[in-house]
């Protein structure tokens, strides 16, 4: 039985805002690093924002020009949260106090709660951060700041999951 449940897929889902900045780009950043462990088959990865307001939009960009220039490329394109994604994932997980407040109340049964995980428990080289901050109406620093944050979280949560 253990094996079965080693080999069965992990579906993860990263939530944000509008899906238009951290959300895709949490989901570039680990389908890049499960395609580098060769995990495309036991791993995947999507995001999904709690707002309408850019459904259908590729990423911020700003966003995918930081993304670049650390070697990925974020070209999802943004939707909304719905309550099936309960069913479908394994993990859902926001990126602040905020996203994870709107997916409790959103949240159909005690066992879809257990499904979201803040996305900064994954950290482990910035333990000053207990969010990872929306850097829309941010500086370029923010949206560096998002992708290092962002980079050291996957990292985290690929340790767990393998």
């Amino acid at each position: 039985m253990a094996n079965h449940y080693q080999k069965r897929i992990k579906r993860i889902l990263f939530v944000c805002l509008g899906n238009i900045c951290r959300s895709p780009a949490a989901e570039g950043i680990m389908r890049h690093m499960v395609m580098e462990k060769g995990l495309e088959g036991r791993i995947e990865v999507d995001s999904a924002g709690l707002g309408p307001w850019h459904v259908g939009e590729l990423p911020d960009d700003r966003m995918r020009m930081f993304g670049k220039r650390h070697g990925y490329q974020f070209v999802s394109r943004a939707r909304m949260v719905v309550p099936e994604d309960f069913d479908k994932f394994d993990l859902i997980i926001p990126m602040d106090d905020n996203n994870l407040n709107e997916l409790k109340s959103m949240a159909r049964s005690p066992y879809d709660i257990r499904k979201l995980v803040p996305m900064a428990r994954y950290l482990r080289h910035h333990p000053m951060y207990n969010t990872v901050p929306d850097p829309y109406y941010g500086t370029d620093r923010d949206f560096e700041l998002v992708i290092n944050l962002l980079e050291d979280a996957c990292q985290g949560l690929l340790e767990e999951l393998i």
